[in-house]
């Protein structure tokens, strides 16, 4: 009972999720407008805005003026019952359990954007970082959420500038070696970003949810989980190389949360 409970209230709040996904990279109020189509501008009534459902009886089109509603309305809702099913499933229902949901709901919309847009909003960021802290049983494992999301941020902003110093300094290698004198006064060097500043909040999250070992295990999927798809965009032109990482991360972490006793046990026995 508590699984479908759990379910019902996901895809309900994953309806929210779809309207931040839609609005906030357009700087769009998520609670002052109110829901309408984007097509013709009518406003939709309560029974258009049913989770899942509506977009079923609607057979995915606009019940104004028949324009294609998005896939992503109901596989975000769907997706967003999973994970709360899965987590009270794995934990039972509890208060720190609503807010470790709310963080990877937080993930989730920081997924969608990313791949849709390529963007990471400081708001949804900082949003999953307080709801993974808060996620803990007790004053203790607050402070240790609080400790491991600092030290992951920590690390990969060292990560970020070491690898963009090597980026940079190389590419300042191969373009001295074109220079002329008449040139040489006026060459500009770009500053290579090895790493988004939004990618160092995610491993804060991270750290939060999943602690020392396991957050490192999460970093290690959710490249393995990229490497096809960067090999599949190896040859593609450079904006189509430009392969959101976040979604990776998120789902790694996911896993490595729900199946994180198996992991445990096998870095124990291993070393």
């Amino acid at each position: 009972m508590e699984m479908i409970l759990a379910f019902v209230f996901g895809i309900v709040f994953g309806s929210f999720l779809n309207v931040v996904i839609l609005r906030i990279p357009n700087d769009e109020s998520i609670v002052f407008i109110s829901s309408h189509c984007y097509s013709c501008n009518n406003k939709l009534k309560p029974w258009h805005n049913i989770p899942i459902f509506s977009w079923i009886f609607l057979r995915g089109k606009c019940a104004y003026c028949q324009a294609n509603i998005s896939k992503q309305y109901p596989i975000i809702e769907f997706i967003s019952g999973i994970l709360f099913a899965v987590l009270v499933q794995k934990y039972s229902f509890s208060v720190p359990i609503i807010f470790i949901y709310l963080s990877f709901s937080m993930l989730l919309v920081l997924a969608m954007i990313d791949f849709k847009y390529k963007m990471i909003p400081d708001s949804i960021n900082l949003l999953a970082i307080v709801f993974a802290i808060l996620g803990a049983w007790n004053m203790e494992g607050f402070i240790n959420n609080f400790q491991n999301a600092l030290l992951f941020a920590g690390g990969f902003t060292l990560l970020r500038f070491s690898l963009s110093y090597i980026l940079t300094s190389s590419a300042h290698r191969v373009a001295n070696k074109t220079l002329t004198p008449w040139t040489k006064h006026y060459q500009r060097y770009p500053y290579i970003e090895a790493m988004g500043e939004g990618d160092i909040m995610v491993a804060a999250t991270m750290g939060a949810l999943l602690g020392t070992h396991l957050t490192l295990v999460a970093i290690f999927l959710s490249a393995v989980l990229a490497l096809p798809v960067m090999v599949a965009v190896h040859n593609k032109s450079a904006e189509e190389q430009r392969v959101p990482f976040v979604p990776f991360l998120a789902l790694a972490t996911f896993i490595v949360y729900i199946f994180d006793t198996p992991i445990k046990s096998f870095i124990e026995a291993n070393y």
